[in-house]
């Protein structure tokens, strides 16, 4: 016997039928004891988050308008979702304070964050589990950042009372205050994480309406093959470019723990999904996954004896840091040094920025690129196997694809390749056939 942590996910909430999948999954293994839960999600296209209804309650009332006809809706939904389940459930008391604290004004954190307790109050019920609140257990310092330490011990030294218990997700409470704080979206990951943690979880488990992770896009490539098992640090580099089914920040707290993660389908339950563990496993697969973003700017900086000025780097970066600018890699030469920034970040300063360097590092010439892609290829058998580099930038020339940067980590995980956005489809279908 082990201990397995569940977080499901809001679409695995959203009505009795998935909350019926739920109950199938938890029963099925006597080693899931910790469970945590979102706030219902979307039960169909057209339909509403749990989560946003509360926030535009919030919205409404900081306007003077009327909230009771958007507060019903959400009543109603819970209302119904206990029916449905058949529970012997009233939740006519919380309502009713949550109601109460609405009108009275209470902050944006409190109110998005009782999606997640009804939820888990219902689920609570639903599966004879005991109900345990995050606020006073997951605590935040008064600059709302988490205080992971005292967290780790104030919910081991609960749970250690609960054989059994449902936990919500997103949010926890000020150390100093007591007020509720929440995440940012997405941040019942985060709860999981640190549940995993406190109570030394041997799995946790990350239900949602995905069976893992995809080497790529299945928008751009169809049917791309499943991610079985992935390091943190390789899932890091695609999450980085988009590869985004688990929140982020929700990594580490297993990751300190040691903890595996393993995403699941709450819909498709026997599919294995993709395990994520803390070290890079010898394996035959040289690419794990490939993923990128579109629309990044690349300023090309070229002067003569670049390398033997001392603190010529520290000029460009001071410019950036100045008009409070980052940039997502600096490839650099003898002579050259480039910044590649996303355009979101530029945003109307491009032309002040490239005074201010013209000003700080004299250099003999400036190139602006403004229509770059970059492409992640990552994979913890790069760096073993030889001709890995060849296989890809073969791939891209026999496809026409030219490419505009190349930058490297010294890790050897990853290759950052810059292509034009016209170029960004075909690149990353031309790299995933030639792996796989």
């Amino acid at each position: 016997m082990g201990i397995k942590v569940a977080k499901f996910g809001g679409s695995s909430v959203a009505d009795g039928i998935q909350l019926a999948k739920l109950k199938e999954i938890v029963e099925a293994d006597a080693d899931r004891k910790y469970i945590i839960v979102s706030a219902p999600g979307k039960r169909f296209d057209g339909d509403n988050k749990i989560t946003d209804l509360l926030y535009m309650c919030k919205a409404q009332k900081d306007q003077n308008i009327p909230a009771d006809q958007l507060f019903q809706v959400i009543t109603d939904r819970f209302n119904a979702l206990v029916l449905s389940l058949g529970l012997d459930v009233n939740l006519t008391g919380e309502i009713q304070t949550i109601r109460k604290n609405l009108e009275e004004g209470c902050s944006a954190d409190y109110i998005a964050s009782r999606g997640e307790y009804l939820s888990a109050i219902v689920t609570a019920a639903y599966l004879g589990y005991d109900f345990v609140d995050t606020a006073g257990l997951i605590l935040f310092d008064k600059k709302g950042r988490l205080m992971a330490e005292e967290t780790n011990e104030a919910l081991a030294a609960e749970l250690a009372k609960h054989e059994r218990a449902v936990i919500p997700g997103f949010y926890g409470s000020s150390a100093e205050t007591g007020e509720i704080k929440v995440f940012s979206r997405g941040g019942s990951d985060i709860t999981g994480s640190l549940v995993a943690r406190a109570v030394a979880a041997d799995m946790y488990e990350n239900w949602t309406d995905v069976s893992g992770f995809l080497m790529t896009d299945p928008r751009i490539v169809d049917n791309p093959k499943p991610i079985e098992r992935i390091s943190y640090i390789e899932l890091r580099e695609l999450a980085y470019m988009g590869a985004n089914v688990l929140h982020e920040d929700a990594i580490y707290p297993a990751r300190n723990a040691g903890v595996p993660i393993n995403i699941r389908n709450t819909n498709k339950p026997e599919d294995p999904g993709t395990i994520i563990t803390a070290e890079m496993e010898a394996s035959d697969r040289i690419v794990s996954g490939i993923a990128g973003h579109k629309n990044f700017t690349v300023i090309a900086i070229y002067k003569n004896t670049l390398n033997a000025e001392v603190g010529i780097i520290r000029k460009l970066l001071s410019v950036l840091e100045d008009n409070n600018i980052s940039f997502e890699h600096m490839p650099s030469g003898i002579d050259t040094v480039s910044l590649v920034i996303s355009n979101d970040e530029l945003d109307g300063k491009l032309d002040d920025l490239i005074e201010q360097i013209e000003a700080r590092m004299k250099p003999d010439s400036i190139e602006v690129h403004d229509d770059i892609a970059l492409l992640a290829v990552v994979g913890a058998g790069m760096d073993r196997k030889p001709g890995t580099s060849a296989r890809i930038f073969t791939a891209l020339a026999e496809n026409n694809v030219n490419i505009r940067m190349i930058d490297q980590g010294s890790s050897e995980i990853n290759i950052i390749i810059g292509v034009s956005n016209d170029d960004f489809e075909t690149a990353i279908r031309a790299i995933y056939k030639a792996f796989e």
